[in-house]
């Protein structure tokens, strides 16, 4: 395997078989060394082979600019992202999340550290991956000695979920909000206090994710069953009217009206809450 560029002292590219790209890092790896020659395979550490051939230029540029110690945490993060849960993540994370926590580094070197204003929603509304965010403060703790404030394991948690949504990061804060007001007009209509812990409102917060994310991105499909909406209106007349009360909201705020098959999926979610905590409150 030989050496196609050399981005710094510890990050070259190399030629695939069918002539992709594939980065090596590697402490020392491009040293005294020249276009051409062989790589030193004891000092490989690490390989990327994006398939996404738009990001290569920046990441490869991102590369030659960030310490070796920062993209190895980076790296770490993700993977311990992808393993937890369980999802494909776009590899543009690879770009955004280095890059994020590198600034956030200098940042908080020069003691000016931004503080998270969607904090308590995120540990709420995604929690499973805000403990990769914490996580990712232990890692750069352990391995840097730099410890980062919490509401930085917040802006970690936007990365995550921009990579498992391939959507903007605005959009992504514009989601955290519509979540958090869908879940207070719940709360407030029926009355109760969420059971945080239950299957059922981890669905029903999941289910808010990717339809908020729609609504944004103005991304819908429609495979409409009149009879079975129908049956819904009947049969869970309370949800549905706690639903036609988002749809007013939505409208008035965002403009965009529930087509019928978002109505469908929100009212079977929220009386599957309601009867769940309803259940709860009998047995009590």
């Amino acid at each position: 395997m030989k050496i196609h560029k050399i981005l710094n002292n510890n990050v070259i590219v190399t030629l695939g078989n069918k002539g992709q790209e594939r980065i090596i890092t590697g402490r020392g790896i491009g040293f005294k060394k020249k276009e051409g020659d062989l790589v030193d395979q004891a000092l490989i550490e690490k390989q990327f082979s994006l398939i996404n051939k738009e990001i290569i230029p920046r990441f490869t540029e991102l590369l030659s600019e960030i310490p070796l110690e920062v993209i190895t945490v980076s790296e770490i993060i993700i993977n311990r992202a992808k393993t937890e849960l369980n999802q494909k993540l776009q590899e543009s994370i690879y770009i955004t999340l280095t890059d994020h926590i590198h600034f956030a580094i200098e940042r908080h070197k020069q003691g000016f550290n931004i503080p998270n204003g969607f904090l308590w929603e995120i540990k709420k509304l995604y929690a499973n991956e805000f403990k990769i965010g914490e996580f990712a403060l232990d890692v750069i703790k352990q391995r840097l000695n730099i410890q980062l404030p919490e509401d930085e394991a917040g802006f970690i948690t936007f990365h995550i979920i921009n990579a498992q949504l391939n959507d903007t990061m605005s959009n992504i804060v514009a989601m955290t909000k519509i979540i958090r007001e869908i879940l207070n007009i719940v709360k407030y209509y029926f009355k109760f206090e969420y059971d945080e812990e239950s299957l059922t409102y981890q669905r029903f917060i999941t289910h808010l994710k990717f339809f908020s994310h729609r609504i944004l991105n103005d991304n819908f499909t429609t495979t409409h069953d009149p009879a079975l909406w129908d049956m819904i209106k009947q049969n869970y007349q309370q949800a549905y009217l706690c639903t036609k009360r988002i749809d007013l909201h939505l409208i008035n705020q965002y403009g965009h009206a529930l087509t019928e098959d978002e109505s469908l999926y929100l009212t079977i979610h929220i009386e599957r809450l309601r009867n769940e905590l309803q259940n709860i409150a009998q047995t009590a």
